[in-house]
Order: C-alpha cells, then sequence, then structure tokens
C-alpha cells in the first residue's frame, strides 16, 4: 500500500512558495519570468541526461518520482506479527500448512520465499536467491538515484552556459540600449533557474529516493532472515525480538507502548 508523502510536495511547494515571497517583496514576478532562460536550463539540461542514459531509463523518471512523492508502507512491526502467527502455526501443523496462508499476503518478495520455504529449499539456496533479488532491486534503485543526480549536476551548468549567452547578447548589443536588458535577463535568471531546480527538486528527489531505497532493503533483509528463522523452527516469539532489531529505538518505544495498552485494554 503507498500513501501519499506530504513532505515531499510540501517542502518543495513551501521553498518556492517562501522564493516567490522573496520575490514579489521587492519586485515583480513577471521581472524573474524568461521564457528563453527556461528554455536553455530545462531543455538543456535535459538533453544532457539523453545523451547521459538510455532511453528506456530515461522514460523511468516519471515513475520514478511518484516514488519519491508515494510512500510505500512497510511496517516492521506488522511484519512481526505476520511471522509470528506463521510461527506459531507452523509448530503446530508443519511448514506445509502455511500453504493456506500464502493469499492473505500480498508481498510477492514475501510469497516468494514463504513458497521456497514450503517447496523445501535449502536454507544457502533461499539467502541466495533472495540476496540476488535484493541487489538487483538495489541496483534498480541507485540507478534511479543517479539520474536525479546527474540531472541535478547539469541543470546548474546549463544555467552557467544561459548566462554566458546572455552575456554575448548584451555585449554585442551595447550600441542599443533596448536589446542590453533582455540580454542582463538571460544572463542572470539562467543560473536563477539552474540553482533552483538542481537544489529545490532534483537533487532532493535523489536524496529521498535514497532514504527510501535503504529502507525497502531493510526490509527485505528482515524478511529474508525471518524466513529463514521459520525454516529452523524458531520460537515465535524469539523470532518477533529479532525482528525488533530492524526497528529504530523510537519505533521500539512506539511498539512497546501499543503493546502495553492493548495488554491494559484486554485486562480490562
Amino acid at each position: 500500500m503507498k500513501k501519499f508523502d506530504v513532505l515531499t510536495a510540501g517542502g518543495v511547494v513551501f521553498g518556492l512558495g517562501l522564493v516567490l515571497w522573496g520575490i514579489l517583496m521587492g519586485s515583480p514576478l513577471n521581472a524573474f519570468i524568461n521564457y528563453p532562460g527556461m528554455l536553455i536550463t530545462l531543455g538543456g539540461s535535459f538533453g544532457a541526461l539523453l545523451v547521459n542514459f538510455q532511453m528506456d531509463q530515461v522514460k523511468q523518471v516519471m515513475k520514478v518520482t511518484m516514488q519519491a512523492i508515494f510512500e510505500k508502507k512497510q511496517d516492521i512491526g506488522n511484519l512481526a506479527e505476520v511471522f509470528a502467527g506463521l510461527a506459531q502455526r507452523a509448530r503446530r501443523e508443519g511448514l506445509l500448512a502455511l500453504e493456506d496462508d500464502m493469499e492473505e499476503l500480498d508481498d510477492p518478495f514475501l510469497r516468494n520465499g514463504l513458497q521456497m520455504v514450503i517447496d523445501g529449499f535449502e536454507p544457502e539456496s533461499i539467502r541466495d536467491i533472495m540476496e540476488t533479488d535484493i541487489r538487483a532491486l538495489g541496483m534498480r534503485h541507485t540507478l534511479g538515484q543517479n539520474l536525479f543526480r546527474v540531472w541535478g549536476t547539469y541543470a546548474p551548468a546549463f544555467g552557467m552556459i544561459g548566462t554566458l549567452i546572455g552575456l554575448v547578447q548584451m555585449l554585442t548589443a551595447l550600441d542599443d540600449p533596448e536589446k542590453i536588458g533582455p540580454g542582463m535577463a538571460v544572463a542572470l535568471l539562467t543560473t536563477f533557474y539552474g540553482v533552483l531546480l538542481a537544489n529545490l527538486v532534483l537533487l532532493p528527489i535523489a536524496g529521498k529516493l535514497e532514504i527510501r531505497s535503504e529502507a525497502e532493503i531493510s526490509y527485505r533483509e528482515a524478511i529474508v532472515d525471518s524466513l529463514l528463522a521459520l525454516q529452523a523452527g524458531i520460537n515465535p516469539r524469539i523470532l518477533q525480538e529479532k525482528l525488533k532489531a530492524y526497528l529504530s529505538p523510537q519505533e521500539r518505544e512506539a511498539a512497546e507502548g501499543e503493546k502495553k495498552s492493548s495488554e491494559e485494554a484486554m485486562a480490562g
């Protein structure tokens, strides 16, 4: 299940809003609108992106952007409860009985791993297959991060190119005062556009994607460890404690608080 990430979209809107507010406090907004400068910065940097990457990779831009805006909910606490239930049933009825629980699992990675456990794969084979899947996932995520990082380096560079173009236009029209203003506008605003685009949108998205990737990889590693522990017949309580190692101290405190509240509610 994916959840809209308010911080990503809100951060861009908030940052852009403050920039616009700062502009409007000292000058009209149309003074900062220059279409040639936008074309040089956006068009040039995107063109360089096409040179740097393959077409099928560039096509992933929108999909990767959506991954930054919509967060895939992955709850280790919920995962611990799922595996505790699986472990209890496996101890009572055996691993083959877990096949009935397959349809209730909405994570394909978890389903695939559990199927291998039920089919009697060797633990080394299960770990090797699933870790290969995790490495491939990490490579795909790294590509998406690099795409935005590279774009973030190209945007200010093309802003500087626009600055040079504007200066040349201004210097070649010194005898015509009416052309000096537009040339200076291109010279200054292209740098502004490039720096703003890189530091408010592109590089922050790359950073957010890296954080999301680390979280998803950690979640999948928890699944691998839990499946192997389940196959080894570990105690459900021990399995739950094992999964707590993947939680931050704050998340552990929150989980303990929820558990205590539920126990008090049941006792009352």
